[in-house]
């Protein structure tokens, strides 16, 4: 393209959902109620670990860092949503557009990797219990931690660094609801064969590996099982691995279904779904998911509820 019809990008205009004028109100409202029980659902998730010594465990650490990401990834495009849906101010700045897009890689990717050191979590608590606290010691979970967001870091930084160097055209409509890095690269001008490859590859490092890893460590947990079957030995995996299997579930089926599903048609609308879905509904179910199928959890609710009671008295 010739110089002269380029220019240089100083903003986007976020087109947002696609929802009729008269029903804004009621999605506005609908979308808040869910992102402030996200928050504060995850948020108490966080204060329960920290304040019930009993829940000072590997997998209740890595919980709380899943909890902490949940809330950041809601928050990185929910709130500037909201916004453009109440006040009509659908434009965001340069800066802003290429931070959101950089902070929703790398939340996306803590939660993949974060769900899948938790699966080798459940892996060893069922398949090697009698060695499960020397397996799983701090430095291990600290180090499975810190890799994860560290990767994370790097992935969204590498995909941020290779965006900026391209160049934009007059057209600067997002049809999307946040500034999403394969719409991003649609607008662009310049060539972004560079770009497409490393989502390619990196998309294999922080998502297929993870998945390879939750269903490797769910088939091992499975023979395990399976080879001495016992009515016993199954409510002990349910018990030990249905929260953690219920939010893989979730997470990942919702991709798989909004992106495989047999029509092709209004691809843009399906990746609107997509992204709503694990970003404003995932993360909210999750706090309910680990409170209602863990006991632990209910009962460090409970002593937290009667003691905030005994307080107010």
């Amino acid at each position: 393209m010739r110089p002269e019809n380029q220019s240089s990008v100083s903003q986007f205009l976020l087109l947002g959902l696609p929802i009729p004028p008269g029903q804004q109100g009621v999605f506005f409202t609908l979308f808040l109620g869910m992102y402030l029980t996200t928050v504060l659902g995850n948020l108490l998730i966080i204060l329960l670990i920290r304040l019930d010594s009993r829940l000072h465990t590997p997998m209740y650490f890595f919980l709380s860092h899943l909890a902490f990401s949940d809330v950041s990834f809601s928050s990185v495009t929910v709130p500037k949503m909201l916004m453009n849906m109440q006040a009509q101010h659908l434009h965001i700045s340069y800066p802003g557009c290429i931070s959101q897009m950089y902070f929703y890689i790398l939340f996306g990717c803590v939660d993949n990797l974060l769900l899948a050191v938790m699966a080798y979590d459940r892996y060893v608590a069922i398949c090697h219990p009698l060695h499960y606290t020397i397996i799983m010691r701090e430095g291990l979970c600290v180090l499975l931690v810190a890799g994860s967001w560290i990767l994370s870091c790097s992935s969204a930084l590498l995909h941020t660094l290779l965006l900026v160097r391209l160049s934009f055209c007059a057209d600067n409509v997002i049809p999307h609801f946040f500034c999403s890095l394969p719409i991003l690269l649609k607008l662009s001008c310049s060539n972004t064969s560079v770009n497409e490859l490393v989502i390619f590859t990196a998309g294999a490092v922080v998502v297929i590996f993870p998945l390879s890893g939750i269903l490797t460590s769910y088939g091992h947990i499975a023979a395990s099982i399976l080879r001495v079957p016992s009515t016993k030995g199954i409510c002990k995996a349910l018990s030990t691995c249905g929260s953690h299997l219920c939010v893989v579930s979730l997470f990942y089926g919702t991709i798989v279904v909004l992106y495989f599903s047999s029509s092709s048609n209004n691809s843009n609308d399906k990746d609107m779904i997509a992204s709503l879905m694990y970003t404003v509904v995932t993360p909210m179910l999750n706090p309910f998911i680990y409170s209602l199928r863990n006991k632990d959890m209910k009962l460090a609710l409970g002593i937290l509820f009667r003691n905030s009671v005994l307080v107010a008295k």
